[in-house]
This record gives structure tokens, sequence and C-alpha cells, in this order.
């Protein structure tokens, strides 16, 4: 530290008067901090500051090492400047300074503030610079021995901080003259490094502006250098690394921050290390080596900046294609920091913060105990390692809000195998600065990410050595994901990667799914309300009946119900009650009618206002009647099914009205600005009505936006939120050449951008705060082709959606609201596969994508896992109806059977392979009988289901697996099979019917397809 560090002292408001010196004190910090310091002195003066009545600091002369010192640090805590060649000595009654004149016309404002503050007189010793001092240090010597006349001991103790060595002349002069006063001298280091541990609001955002720092030129300028550098091949040294980042400290600007340059400075040159050789001491140095990035290899970066003198440290491990042991090694680091981190709270022992990482450590690589550092770091602040602070296993301090750490840990030589020298050896490092709160610890260098994904890179991907499998099933060529197989020499691959990161994912999700969970099923948006059906009450008294006719069945369209003779009595039941209707016809042509009710208890019944009032009430669960007029029966299924249909769709809008929003009258800009208008721009889907559809113009007005035509009519305003819009081109009558074509549809990108541009420049100002909008641009280099609903689309993500703005009806999923996704049919033989997303609102149905092609498949899973979104993988399509019902029903056990898990095919045992293809959720072809209609599938989910399933019905099918719910006519048809002997191919035939029925496509059996080969 030199005196140029001087200017990192804050904004003045005291100066020396007449001086014309551009340096002041604050004196309100001053004050402050001299009565912390006296009042600490007289509170741990036995135990910290040696039981010295007297204590002095002689800062040493300037140098161009960089270096801390106590002394140092004490004249930038109490006067904001470092005064070299400076002698302060504190006594009870008096602060004496003996230094030259230029400093002690600085110092002479502080007087009054010392009176005042702790009612000391402030002495100048003013020193020429031909005079050697003696005479003013025996001038001090003598106020001392008369302030400590009255004393118990003989002689005074004199505290100084004995572990500075003298500097200088004057330093030196003085270390004689102490020496030969006789007084009995202490070391008063500790009770300055406790002085300085706990930090102030000020100091604590010194800390905050130099993490700042530090992070930026981390994210901005050293990872970006070294992608740049492995990417492109080129040949770097550490060195020069060091020079490159030490320049974007001094020059913030570089590295995207506003900090004046006067205010900022490096703690150590930057650190960069490869090639086996590693140092993991913050003194070690950056050699002239190359940078080493083979396969296997490790690079080391630390930064550490200062902010007025305040430091902070980070440092990060690079892993370039890891290997297993490297992978499992930087797990186990992450995961001790992240826990030594976890144990920095108020109250608690400084060893907690060591003995955590080494608890990890211990039981997760026990062997790797001797390469763990000996400490999880050291306090931070004016010095780089504030002495005392030491984060080991023995330090018994106890920490406190406002104490900063640089929590580093690492390990050191570790070994692997490998036929390069250079990357047999690895040492591993991270190092944060930590801030501890009243209430929670703050990582302030946590903007620099070191989870796996983050800092793990695969640069030889396409070096891989591509394994094929083929399938003999029906000639195909099998499509396998490049990214599942390993190189010869077992290098990670972005697979195994994606591995890890997703069963850590899986780990927060079955925690999160859990807490959702904890508050009982009911838990979800308000869209659940919705869909219970509403009191059903056909007939508020017996009068309202319609009168019987022959006791028969009746279905009461004013009133939707379906009277049913019961002990002779006619019984209504609201038709909402009824879950299925069928009817079937024996050989001795006696017609049957069974009518299923919806009761709670039963899968796919949902929980209504009405079943939770009446819990203890009993319920009908069918009824079955016989006939001998087989057209009346057919007339009530018909008029049952139309009836029931109507209500459905009657519901689904009402429930679908209830989600609606009001929307609240546009602001139009009027005279407070201009509206930016975007013209000839169609709008999807086009109004109604004849005639082409016109193009329109975009206004942004001042709480949204107002598209209109030419046409009084035709406007849509659209507020508070932004949905996408697509700019569409005019298309010439005739063909142009090509490249007017592309300066067309340059001109049009540009105008469509510059509307952007100037509508997020209206959203920046002051008064459009509270919107908090912005714009999402689709990443179509993402994007897939796939089935949302019933024609082909490109679907594209955002950076918080997943889009189809082209094909009506749109698809807009929001990524927060995704519990997981499943992606179905994904096998060896399978040209296409299915995406399920399931919703964190369990009561919603989940979202399926089908027919994606199976070449998306790892750039899906690849954004799937960018976005820390949880994914499964499974060969058939599973039941979510009665997974999700299952799930809200008894959400405990649910949790106790490890969660999402029983989705994970690979934690399964290969040899349960063939059970796993029949899970639980899935609804396989000889299920209950009932469960097989489209009636039970229609209205699976609740009273208020899209009548598009039951619009889709084949009468044909549905009779035929009507006769099937009936286990006499199951015994007939098989017999009748028997007799005509082919009951082979009865049996194929139903299975067949059946297969189609569930309008799924399903895999092929286990047998025909070959095991994925588990490749290593």
């Amino acid at each position: 530290m030199t005196d140029h560090r001087g200017a990192n002292g804050q904004h003045p408001n005291g100066t020396a008067p007449g001086s014309g010196n551009t340096y002041s004190i604050n004196l309100d910090n001053f004050s402050k901090r001299l009565k912390a310091m006296y009042s600490h002195w007289n509170e741990h003066n036995a135990e910290l500051w040696g039981s010295s009545c007297v204590f002095a600091v002689a800062t040493p002369p300037p140098s161009e090492d960089l270096r801390y010192l106590k002394s140092s640090a004490l004249d930038i805590w109490l006067l904001g400047y470092e005064f070299p060649e400076t002698i302060i000595v504190f006594t009870k009654k008096q602060i004496h300074f003996l230094c030259s004149q230029k400093k002690a016309s600085l110092l002479e404002v502080v007087k009054k503030s010392a009176k005042e503050a702790v009612g000391a007189d402030v002495v100048m010793h003013v020193k020429a610079k031909s005079d050697d001092g003696v005479a003013l240090m025996d001038a001090i010597f003598k106020s001392i021995n008369v302030q400590c006349k009255g004393s118990e001991n003989d002689s005074p103790i004199f505290g100084c901080i004995a572990r500075e060595a003298p500097e200088g002349k004057l330093l030196e002069t003085w270390a004689e003259q102490l020496k030969s006063s006789g007084f009995q001298l202490t070391d008063v280091t500790n009770g300055l490094s406790d002085l300085f541990a706990v930090k102030d609001k000020e100091e604590v955002m010194n800390v905050k502006k130099a993490a700042y720092l530090s992070y930026n030129v981390m994210n901005n300028i050293v990872i970006p250098k070294l992608e740049s550098v492995i990417d492109e091949e080129k040949k770097i040294t550490h060195a020069a690394l060091m020079d490159e980042t030490e320049k974007a400290i001094v020059n913030p600007q570089l590295a995207k921050v506003k900090l004046k340059p006067e205010n900022v400075d490096i703690c150590y040159p930057p650190i960069f290390q490869s090639g086996g050789e590693f140092d993991l001491r913050p003194s070690a140095a950056s050699n002239d080596e190359n940078l080493y990035y083979d396969s296997a290899s490790v690079i080391l970066c630390a930064v550490g900046t200062r902010y007025n003198s305040y430091c902070s440290n980070l440092a990060r491990t690079i892993l370039i294609d890891a290997t297993p042991l490297q992978n499992k090694a930087y797990g186990v680091l992450l995961k001790a920091h992240e826990a030594a981190i976890g144990a920095l709270k108020p109250g608690r022992k400084f060893s907690a913060a060591y003995q955590a990482a080494f608890s990890i450590v211990e039981k997760e690589a026990p062997d790797w105990i001797p390469n763990l550092t000996k400490s999880a770091g050291t306090g931070i602040g004016l010095e780089f390692r504030e002495s005392g602070l030491n984060l080991n296993g023995k330090n018994d301090r106890l920490v406190k809000a406002g104490m900063v750490f640089n929590v580093s840990l690492g390990f050191q030589n570790l070994q692997c195998e490998s036929k390069k020298p250079k990357s047999s050896n690895f040492s591993l490092l991270l190092a944060d600065t930590v801030i501890v709160g009243e209430q929670n610890t703050e990582v302030v260098t946590g903007k620099c990410s070191k989870a796996v994904k983050d800092v793990a890179y695969s640069f030889n991907e396409d070096e891989e050595e591509e394994m094929t499998v083929r399938a003999e099933t029906n000639g195909l060529e099998p499509f396998m994901s490049k990214t599942v197989l390993r190189s010869d020499n077992h290098e990670t691959s972005k697979e195994e990667l994606r591995r890890q990161h997703q069963a850590e994912l899986a780990r927060q999700k079955n925690e999160e799914t859990a807490r959702r969970l904890a508050g009982g099923p009911g838990n979800g948006d308000n869209r659940s309300a919705a869909k219970a059906s509403t009191d059903l009450i056909a007939y508020k008294n017996v009068n309202d009946l319609p009168p019987p006719r022959d006791f028969m069945i009746q279905v009461d369209q004013k009133n939707e119900a379906v009277l049913l003779p019961i002990y002779g009595s006619m019984v209504p039941f609201h038709v909402a009650t009824i879950r299925t209707v069928s009817s079937q016809q024996d050989t001795n042509r006696n017609c049957f009618i069974r009518i299923i009710f919806n009761v709670p208890g039963t899968p796919f019944s949902p929980h209504d206002s009405n079943s939770l009032k009446n819990q203890g009430a009993l319920y009908l669960k069918e009824v079955s009647f016989r006939s001998k007029d087989p057209r009346h029966i057919s007339e009530v299924v018909q008029q049952i099914k139309t009836l029931r249909r109507h209500v459905v769709a009657r519901e689904s809008e009402k429930a679908e009205r209830a989600t609606l929003v009001t929307q609240e009258k546009l602001q139009l800009a009027g005279n407070r600005f201009k509206p930016i208008r975007l013209s000839d721009l169609w709008i999807r889907p086009v109004f109604g009505g004849r005639g082409r559809k016109i193009p329109g113009t975009l206004e942004a007005h001042a709480n949204g936006f107002r598209y209109s035509t030419t046409r009084a009519d035709e406007r849509v305003d659209i507020l508070q939120t932004l949905g996408g819009a697509k700019r569409s081109a005019y298309d010439p009558d005739e063909i142009e050449e090509e490249q007017r074509e592309r300066d067309r549809k340059n001109k049009i990108n540009m105008d469509f951008q510059s509307f952007v541009n100037r509508v997020n420049d209206l959203w920046g100002q002051p008064q459009f705060n509270g919107l908090d909008l912005e714009f999402d641009q689709p990443l179509r280099e993402l994007g897939f082709h796939g089935v949302p609903y019933k024609a082909s689309a490109f679907i594209v993500p955002t950076s918080s959606c997943l889009v189809e703005l082209v094909e009506n009806p749109f698809l807009v999923v929001t990524l927060s609201e995704i519990e997981i996704v499943n992606l179905e049919r994904v096998g060896l033989g399978q040209k296409n596969f299915d995406m399920t997303i399931v919703f964190k609102d369990f009561k919603k149905d989940v979202l399926r994508i089908d027919s994606i092609p199976s070449t998306a498949l790892d750039g899906i899973k690849e954004w799937l896992d960018t976005t820390d979104i949880k994914y499964y993988e499974s060969r058939l399509n599973l039941n979510w109806r009665q997974i999700l019902k299952t799930i809200t029903d008894d959400p405990q056990s649910f949790i106790e059977n490890g969660g999402w898990e029983f989705l994970n095919l690979e934690a399964s045992d290969p040899e349960s392979e063939d059970e796993e293809e029949s899970d639980q959720g899935y609804d396989p072809s000889d299920v209950e009988p009932e469960s097989e209609s489209e009636d039970d599938d229609s209205d699976s989910a609740s009273l208020v289901e899209s009548e598009d399933e039951e619009e889709e019905e084949s009468e044909e099918y549905s009779e035929e697996e009507k006769g099937k719910t009936w286990e006499e006519l199951e015994r007939e048809a098989s017999n009748a099979d028997r007799e005509k002997g082919n009951e082979s191919d009865s049996e194929e035939d139903r299975k067949r019917r059946k297969m189609k029925a569930f309008g799924k496509s399903r895999a092929p059996p286990s047998s025909s397809i070959p095991k994925r080969s588990k490749l290593r």
C-alpha cells in the first residue's frame, strides 16, 4: 500500500484550513469509529489488547510491493487514508501524531471530533525533514508516564503490532527508543483484528462493490476469453491472461462496470493455472507456460479486487472434457463449499464452517481428505487475510453479523488415470466472498455461477466415435443420440453432464413438490375451482317432478334430469351425475341399459362441492335395467348422451369465462408522447367477415398496444402483458430478383427491430416502470416440429415460454408453470416421440405434443436441461389423469415413494424392464371393461371437459366395446369363437380394436426389440 491510495477515502466533510490540499477526512466516520475503538479497547482490554494502557501504530514508508499491514488498515479504517511514516499513539486521554508538516495540517481537523467522541486531546508532533524525531519521541514517552503514574504496574504496559518489523529510519528509531523506554511491551494485533472483523454499513457496501467488480471481470472478461482461446485453439500464456485481467480490474469499463478507476485496485495479481502444476495459495503466481486445455484438463482462475481498499475474492475451476473422477471431485467440492457457507451464521463457531465441509468430504470421498485444504478461508476486509479469523477446524471464535469471509476450499494434487502427464495431476478450487447478516448469509460473488453445467465444457464432441446399434424389428435403423455415447478414453459426454444436472434437478423438484403438496391436494390455482360442478339440483321439490309414464326411464330435457323407476317410484338424477351410459342386447332379445354414476373414491371421479359437503353419505354407483323394447332403450341412451354433451359444453364455457380477467381501458398516448407505430402488420387470427384481410397498424400507448385496420370495427387493444407479434411480408405479384427480395426482408426486419427498440426505450422511462414489460424473442434455432393439437406446427422456445403462434389454436406455455416434462415413446426403432408437459397445478390437464421427430430429441433435452426443467423418458405413453389423481389423492405416499423418480427408468433394475413397461399409470389393454369405453375416457377429468373427445367417438366402436363390459357376454362371445374355431383371430381382433380405441401409438412388444445397449 502506498500514499496514492489516500484517494480511496470517502467524500469530505472536514478539510485542513488554508492548506489547499485535496485530501480530506470524513469526520463523521472518524468520530463513530474512534468511539467504537475506545469502547472495544476498554471492554476487551484484558483478553485482546494485552491489558495495555497505551498503544501505538507505526505506518512504514510507501512500498511498490503489494502487502497488507495492520497499521495501514487502521489508518484507512479510522482516517480514510493511509499515512506513511506516521506514528499514532493512543492513550486514555490523549492521541499523539508524530508526522510531517503536511500530514499534520491535514490531521488538524480531527482535534474537535476526538474531544467530543472520546474526550481525548489530539497532540501534534511535527518532524522536520532533517530531524531524527528522538526529542519528539521522548516528549510522547514523558506524557505517557505522567498519565499512567497511578496505575497498578510500576511501568506502563505499552501495546504495539508485534508482527510488523520497523521499516525506514523513523520507525527504526521509534523501535529502538521504545525498547529502551522501560515500558512493558504487549501485542495488540488480536484487538485490532477483532475491531475490524465486524463491518458497518459503509464497509459492507465497499465490499459489495468490490465483489460486483470481481464477478463482472470473471463473467465478462475471463470466461469469454477462455472460451474463445479454447474454441479457436489459440496459444496464450498464463501470464498474458493475468495481464489482460488486471487491465480490466483497474479499468472497470472494460468489464462493463461503472466504477471510478481511482477507487479500484487488485488484491493480488490474477491467478491462472493449468497443465498439472497448481498452487492453491493466494500468493501463487501465473507462470509463463501456455494455457493447457486438452481433454481431462483443469483450469483454475482466481480474481481479487478492491474498492476503497476493501477486498473481495472469487475463484472458479473450469473443467475441459472432464473424466468421471473429475466430475465427482468437483461435485463433492461444490457440496462442501456450500456447506461451509451455510455454517456461517451468527452465534456459531468459526470451526463449524470447516467441520461442515470436512463432513461432506468424509462421507462422500474419504480417500480425498488428505488432499482437502486445511482451512475453509479467512476473514476479509481491509486486509485480504484478517489475522485471527481463520476458518479452520480449531478456531472457537464466534461468528457475528457484519463479518465478511473469503470462503475458499479446494482439493490439492488429485490423481486421475490419463496417458497425458499434464492431465494426470489436477487440483480444484472454489472461493466466494460472503457477508454474514442478521437473518441470512449473502454470497456477494454468487452471480458468477459455479454449477457443474456452467463450468464443465465439452469441446471434442465431434471427435467422439459414433456407434450405432441396429434393430432387427421391421428392418428399421434406429435413431440413437450421439451424446449418449462415450469415447474410448472414458471422457464425460454431454449426456453424462446432463444426467448429473438432471439428478440434481430431480432432487430439487421432489423437494419443491413435497413442499407444495404439504398443504393438501387442494393446492393449485383458481382454475381448479372452476372445474368443480356447482350445486346439482334437478327439482326443488317433489311437486316439480313430471308425471310418470308406465314407470319407464324418462329424460327431462328442461330440468336436465333422468328419472329412473326404482321400487315403484320415479327417482330423479341430474345428468351431470352420470358418468357413462351404455346399452346391450342378449341372444334372447332382451335389451339392457347400464348407467354408471360419478361417485367419490373411484378413478376419474371429480371431487365436486356436493361430495365434499356430504362426505358421510352413501352413493349409488350403477344401475341396470332390462327391457323388451330396444327402440325405447336406444332413444333413452341417445337422449342422455345428447343432454350430457350439452351440459358439458355449457359448463366448459362457464369455466372458461371464470378464468377471464376484466381488461382495463387503454390509456391513449394523447399529448404525453407520440405513439410509436409499426405499419403493414397482420394479426392472427384474422378478423371475420367478407373480403380479403387488410393490413393494419400496431401502436404503443401508455399502458398497452392497439392494433387497428382501416375498418372501424377491426380494432384490438392489448394491455399489461405482451404476446408475440410476427411481421408479415407483402407478397408481390411478380417474382423479383433475389437481391431485391433479400433487401425487402432486411428492411422489414429492421423496421420491426426499430419498433422493438423504440418501445423498449419508452418502457425504460420512469412513468412506465410499473408495467414491467419486455419483448421475448423466439429462439428459432431451438425450434422443433410437433402436433400440439390437431395439425403439425413448428414450436419455438423463448427465454420464458414455449410458443407456436402460426397455426390456430395458438400455443403458449409459461416455463415457470411446468412441473416436469416426460418424453414418451423414446426408444430404438422410433422415428417420432411425444412430449408430455405436466403443470405444477395438478388439477390442470397435461399438455401433449405428439409426433416430434427423433432427430430433435437431443436438442430438446439440452434445452430442457439448460432451463432447469426436469425431464424423464419412457418407452410408452402414460395415463396421466390416473397418475395425477393418485398424487392428489395421497400426496404423502407420493412423497415417501420418491416423488417423480418412479418415472426414472435408469434407476430401475435392468431385469425388471419388462415390468416397467406396464407402469401403473399406463392404461393397459386388459383393464376393467368400463374404463375401455369412450365415455369413460372423455369424462375422466371432470364435468367441464371439452367436447372434442365426445365428438370423435365412433358409434361402431362404442357398441362393440360396450358389450365387453358384460361378463356374461364375454363368456358367450368366447364360446361362440371356440365353436367357429377361430378364437385366436378373435382375440387378435379384439386387441387390435382396443389398441385403436386408445388412440395412442405404442411401442412394439418388448420381446421384439433388443434392450438399449448400455455403453461404457
